[in-house]
C-alpha cells in the first residue's frame, strides 16, 4: 500500500520510499560523564532526556566546557536502552540553538533538507517497533547506525509532510497541556491540604474561608458516627453488566477521596451490603501502612460494598467528604497508619478507626472546605480525561495516517 487510509484532502499521490540516512546527516555523540554537574552552561542530552512517546525532557545533568552544540530542530534518537527496549530509536526535536550537547547513546540526525523534521518526527516514532527488533544484547539492547540509516520512511510530497508534521505537533501540544494542568492542579491540591487543615496538633489551618474563626474541636470518631462492613465479592465475581459494586482494591487504583461513578460491576448475592449514599469508606487490608489510611465518600445509593471495607456512616454534623478528606491526609492519616496491623499484607479494623482522634470545624466550614477540594478533584479529572483521550486520537491518527 502506498497511500494512507486517512489523507488531507486535496491529496492523491503515491509515497516515495527513502532511507533515513538519505534524509539525514548521522553522528554519534560523546560521553562526559566525568565532566558533568547538576548545574552548567549546556544541557547534556543523554537516554533520560527523551520520554516514551517522542519529545525532549530536562536530564538535569550540565558542562560547561565549550564543545559543539546542537541546533534547532536537530533530532536526537536514543540507541541503547534496558529491558524490552521500549526507548530504542525514539527521537525528539531540539527547540533552539547553543543549549545542548550530545551525550553518548544518543545520535543525531540532522535534516538535509530533503523531508519535513516535525514529519520525521512522527514518522519515526510512530515506527518505533522496527528499532525495538533491531536491539542486539541481552540486558542491554543497543541499535547500530546501519540500523539507523537503513530505516526506510515514505514520504509524500513536502506539503503534505508539513501538514503532517503540524497535526501531530498540535496533538502533541494539546496532550502536553493537559498532563502540565493536571499535574499543576495535583500539587495545588497537595498544598492547600496542608494549609486548610490544622498541622502539628494545632487548633487552627494557616488557611482558613473568610468569616471563620474559632478553634478546631478534637473528637473521637466513634462519637460522631456509625460503624459496619462491607461483605463478600472479589475480582472473580466481576461481570461486565449487573449491579455497580465497589471493591477494596479499587480504592488504590481508580477512585479518589469522591466516588461519583463505578465502572465495575457483579450479580448480586444474599447478604449483600449497599450504599445509601454519603458513607465514608476505608480499605480494611492492604500493603502497607500509608496506603490503607485512605478514605473516600460514597455519593450515590445503590451501590454494592464489597467484602474488606470499612464503612462509617457520620452523624448530621459532620459533612462526609469533609471526613474523608481528613482520613485521608495530615495528623489524621499518620495516626490511623499507626495503628495498622501485619507485615506482608496489613489491616485496619473499626475499632482502630473508631479510636481516632480527628479535629473538625463547625459543619459550615467543613462544607465549604469538602465543597473546594472537590472542584480541585473534578478539575484534575478533566484534564486527566482529556490528556487520555488524546492520547487515543493521537494513536488512531498514528496508524492511519502513516503507511
Amino acid at each position: 500500500m502506498s497511500k494512507p487510509k486517512i489523507r488531507f484532502k486535496g491529496y492523491e499521490e503515491d509515497w516515495e520510499q527513502r532511507k533515513l540516512g538519505d534524509l539525514t546527516t548521522y553522528r554519534n555523540g560523546t560521553g562526559h560523564e566525568e565532566k558533568q554537574s547538576d548545574v552548567g552552561k549546556y544541557e547534556l542530552v543523554n537516554l533520560n532526556s527523551i520520554s516514551i512517546d517522542g519529545g525532549l525532557k530536562p536530564s538535569g545533568k550540565f558542562i560547561d566546557e565549550e564543545t559543539e552544540t546542537l541546533i534547532k530542530d536537530d533530532l536526537v534518537m536514543v540507541l541503547s536502552d534496558v529491558g524490552h527496549g521500549d526507548l530504542l530509536g525514539r527521537v525528539a526535536i531540539i527547540p533552539e540553538n547553543n543549549r545542548f550537547v550530545l551525550n553518548q547513546r544518543v545520535a543525531l540526525l540532522r535534516n538535509n533538507g530533503f523531508a519535513d523534521t516535525k514529519y520525521l518526527f512522527s514518522y519515526i516514532n510512530a515506527h518505533q517497533r522496527y528499532f525495538k527488533l533491531q536491539g542486539a544484547g541481552s540486558s542491554q539492547l543497543n541499535i547500530s547506525r546501519g540500523s539507523v540509516e537503513n530505516f526506510e520512511v515514505l514520504l509524500p510530497k513536502r506539503d503534505e509532510q508539513k501538514q503532517i508534521g503540524e497535526c501531530f505537533s498540535n496533538l502533541d501540544h494539546l496532550i502536553t497541556l493537559h498532563q502540565r494542568k493536571c499535574e499543576e492542579t495535583k500539587k495545588l491540591k497537595k498544598y492547600m491540604l496542608q494549609k486548610m487543615f490544622p498541622q502539628n496538633r494545632k487548633r487552627v489551618p494557616e488557611i482558613r474561608f473568610a468569616g471563620f474563626t474559632d478553634d478546631w474541636e478534637q473528637r473521637k470518631l466513634k462519637n460522631e458516627a456509625e460503624f459496619g462492613k462491607g461483605n463478600g465479592y472479589s475480582k472473580s465475581d466481576l461481570t461486565e453488566f449487573g449491579t455497580p459494586i465497589i471493591l477494596y482494591g479499587r480504592l488504590y487504583t481508580k477512585y479518589e477521596n469522591l466516588i461519583s461513578d463505578v465502572d465495575t460491576f457483579v450479580n448480586t448475592k444474599d447478604g449483600s451490603v449497599y450504599s445509601e449514599g454519603g458513607e465514608v469508606i476505608v480499605p480494611a487490608s492492604g500493603e502497607t501502612a500509608i496506603d490503607i489510611a485512605r478514605a473516600a465518600t460514597v455519593e450515590k445509593a445503590g451501590i454494592l460494598l464489597g467484602g474488606d471495607l470499612n464503612i462509617i456512616k457520620p452523624n448530621n454534623n459532620i459533612d462526609s467528604k469533609f471526613l474523608s478528606l481528613s482520613i485521608s491526609n495530615g495528623n489524621s492519616q499518620r495516626e490511623l497508619a499507626k495503628k495498622a496491623q501485619g507485615k506482608s499484607v496489613v489491616h485496619i479494623h473499626n475499632k482502630e478507626i473508631q479510636d481516632l482522634i480527628i479535629p473538625f470545624p463547625c459543619i459550615e466550614e467543613q462544607k465549604n472546605i469538602s465543597k473546594y477540594f472537590f472542584k480541585l478533584d473534578r478539575l484534575i479529572t478533566l484534564h486527566q480525561r482529556k490528556y487520555e483521550e488524546l492520547q487515543k486520537i493521537k494513536k488512531f491518527m498514528l496508524q492511519n495516517m502513516f503507511i
